[in-house]
C-alpha cells in the first residue's frame, strides 16, 4: 500500500452504523490501532459529533471524548481537527456548537441547519489537514445514514463519504436484535450513489458461536451483493472511554472482585462519566443511580459533570436524589463532585447573565464552603498540579501529582482548596482548584480525568478502605491503557477479514 511519501492525500475508510450505539467509535479505535500496529501513521476523524463527553486537546480546544480515545489508540495527540464540529445538548432543545475546539454559538435544532454550509467548509478544512499529515484517516459516521428526515442537511454520514471519496463499512449491532433488517433497510433507504459507497458489513456485539449465524450472513451477502467482513464478539473486559450515555443503560453494575462500592449520580445531562472508569480497574464497583432508593450504602458518592449544572441540580433535587446525598454526607459518607458536580456541592450558584437558566441564584447542596458564578466564556484547559491537603480522603497524599483537563463556564470561590495547578498547555501556572470540607470527607474539583492520576486515585481508594476497615491494596504499576487498545485490536483483527479491509482501503470508493 502506498503512503504519503508517494501520494498527496491519505487513504480514507469510513465506518457508518445502522443507528447510534452500534459500536462505530470502538470499531474506528480498533482499526486505528490495527493500522498503527501495521506501521502506518493513522488518525481518526468525525466531522460532527453530538456528545456530552468531551476532552481538551493540547491546543486547548474541545472535542468529543471518543475522538480523543481513538487518537490515543492511534498513538498520536488528539487534535481539534479530529472532531471539528461538536454539539453539546442543553436544556430546552438547544445545543452549544463547538467549532474547531471553541464555542461558536448556542442554537436550537431548527436554527442549527442554517449553519451547515459554513460548518461543512470547516469540516473539509479539517479533513484535508489530517489527510495531508497522515497515511490513513479512519472516518466515523454519526447515528444512521438512513435518517431520511436528516439526509438533505446532514454533514456526518454519506455527505462526508462523498466529500472524502471514502469507502464505507456498515456496522450493525446484533445484540439488540433485528440486525439483518437494519442492514438491508439502511441500504434500501440510501440513494444509488450512496449505496455504491458501501463495500461491506460488520456484525458487532455477537454472543455465542459464530457458525450459528453463517446462513443468515450468507443470505445477507446474496441479498445485497456485499460481503460480511466479519463478526465481532461482545466483550466486557476491555475498558474504553464511551461517548454516548446509552452505554450506561447497557453496562453491568457489579464486579465480583470489587471491595468498594461507589454510587455515581446519573443526572439528566451527565457528562464525562468516563472520568470514573479507572476506579473500576482498581477495585471499585460503580453503580449509576437516578432515584434515591437506588443510592444504598456506598463507600463513596460521586456527583459527575453536567452540561447544564443548574437544570440538573434542580432535577436531582426534585427527584429526591439530592436530599438523599446530603443526608448520607452529613452521616459521614464521603462525596466527590467533578466539575458541574463540584459546583452543585457548594452553597450557592450565581448566574447573573443567565448562561444556564433564568434564575439569578440557586442554592447548592451546601456540603462545602464554596460559591460559583457562571460566566459566558468557557475554560478549556489541560492541567497538571499537586495535592496540597493532607486530611480525610486526601490523608497521606500531599505532594502527589494530579493531571487532567478543565471544561467549565464558571468560577468557584472556596475557603479550602486542595489542589494547586502548576502547568497548563500555555506554560507555567499558579492557581488553586477545588474545595474540601473540614473533615475531609466532601471534596470537589474542576479537573476532568483526575482519577487517571495514579497516586491520587489509589491513595483515595485506600483511604476509603481504611474507613471501611478492610485491607488496603498494593498496586505495582500504573494502569496500562495500551493493553486495552492492543486487546481491542487483537479482538477485531481476529474477527474481520483484514485482507479484504485493506483491499477496500486501497481501492477506495470507486471500485
Amino acid at each position: 500500500m502506498e503512503t504519503n511519501a508517494s501520494v498527496n492525500l491519505a487513504k480514507v475508510i469510513m465506518v457508518q452504523g445502522t443507528s447510534s450505539n452500534v459500536g462505530k467509535s470502538v470499531l474506528v479505535a480498533a482499526l486505528c490501532r490495527i493500522f498503527k500496529q501495521d506501521g502506518y501513521r493513522v488518525a481518526p476523524f468525525k466531522s460532527q459529533n453530538m456528545a456530552l463527553n468531551a476532552f481538551v486537546t493540547p491546543e486547548g480546544g474541545e472535542i468529543g471524548r471518543a475522538q480523543a480515545m481513538q487518537a490515543e489508540a492511534s498513538g498520536i495527540a488528539p487534535s481539534i481537527h479530529m472532531n471539528p464540529v461538536l454539539l453539546k445538548p442543553e436544556a430546552n432543545s438547544r445545543s452549544q456548537i463547538v467549532l474547531h475546539g471553541k464555542v461558536y454559538q448556542t442554537t436550537s435544532a431548527k436554527d442549527y441547519y442554517q449553519h451547515t454550509s459554513f460548518l461543512l467548509e470547516k469540516v473539509e478544512e479539517s479533513l484535508n489537514y489530517l489527510r495531508q499529515k497522515y497515511d490513513i484517516v479512519v472516518i466515523e459516521g454519526a447515528g444512521s445514514p438512513a435518517e431520511i428526515n436528516l439526509k438533505p442537511r446532514e454533514i456526518a454520514n454519506m455527505r462526508i463519504a462523498k466529500l472524502a471519496e471514502a469507502p464505507v463499512l456498515l456496522c450493525g449491532d446484533i445484540d439488540r436484535g433485528g440486525v439483518y433488517a437494519f442492514l438491508v433497510g439502511t441500504l434500501e433507504l440510501l440513494d444509488e450513489d450512496e449505496r455504491k459507497l458501501v463495500k461491506g458489513f460488520i456484525i458487532n456485539k455477537f454472543r455465542g458461536d459464530v457458525s450459528l449465524i453463517k446462513d443468515a450472513n450468507d443470505f445477507l451477502e446474496k441479498r445485497t451483493g456485499l460481503p460480511v467482513l466479519g463478526v465481532v464478539p461482545y466483550y466486557r473486559d476491555i475498558l474504553l472511554a464511551q461517548e454516548d450515555s446509552v452505554y450506561l443503560d447497557e453496562r453491568r453494575n457489579r464486579q465480583s472482585s470489587a471491595d468498594l462500592e461507589i454510587a455515581v449520580i446519573r443526572s439528566p445531562r451527565i457528562s464525562n462519566y468516563d472520568d470514573f472508569d479507572p476506579l473500576e480497574e482498581d477495585g471499585a464497583n460503580l453503580r449509576y443511580v437516578s432515584r434515591p432508593e437506588e443510592l444504598g450504602d456506598p463507600d463513596l458518592i460521586i456527583i459527575p459533570g453536567s452540561k447544564t449544572t443548574v437544570p440538573d441540580l434542580l432535577a436531582i433535587t426534585q427527584s429526591g436524589v439530592a436530599g438523599a446525598v446530603v443526608r448520607k454526607a452529613r452521616a459521614g459518607t464521603p462525596v466527590f463532585g467533578a466539575c458541574g458536580g463540584y459546583q452543585m456541592l457548594g452553597r450557592l450558584i450565581h448566574d447573573p447573565d443567565h448562561v444556564e437558566s433564568d434564575r439569578d441564584t440557586v442554592e447548592g447542596l451546601g456540603l462545602i464552603e464554596a460559591e460559583t458564578t457562571f460566566a459566558r466564556e468557557k475554560a478549556t484547559t489541560q492541567v497538571k498540579g499537586v495535592i496540597t491537603e493532607d486530611r480525610g480522603l486526601l490523608a497521606g497524599l500531599k505532594g502527589e501529582a494530579i493531571y487532567g483537563y478543565e471544561i467549565h463556564m464558571g468560577r468557584t470561590e472556596s475557603r479550602h482548596q486542595p489542589f494547586q495547578i502548576t502547568l497548563t498547555q500555555d506554560g507555567a501556572a499558579d492557581y488553586a482548584d477545588g474545595s474540601i470540607n473540614e473533615s475531609g470527607t466532601v471534596m470537589g474539583s474542576y479537573i476532568h480525568g483526575i482519577f487517571q492520576s495514579h497516586g491520587f486515585r489509589r491513595g483515595l481508594l485506600n483511604n476509603l478502605r481504611r474507613r471501611k476497615g478492610i485491607p488496603e491494596r498494593t498496586y505495582d504499576a500504573p494502569l496500562d491503557k495500551e493493553k486495552h487498545y492492543d486487546a481491542l485490536a487483537d479482538l477485531v483483527r481476529n474477527s474481520l477479514d483484514m485482507k479484504a479491509v485493506y483491499r477496500i482501503l486501497e481501492q477506495g470508493a470507486g471500485s
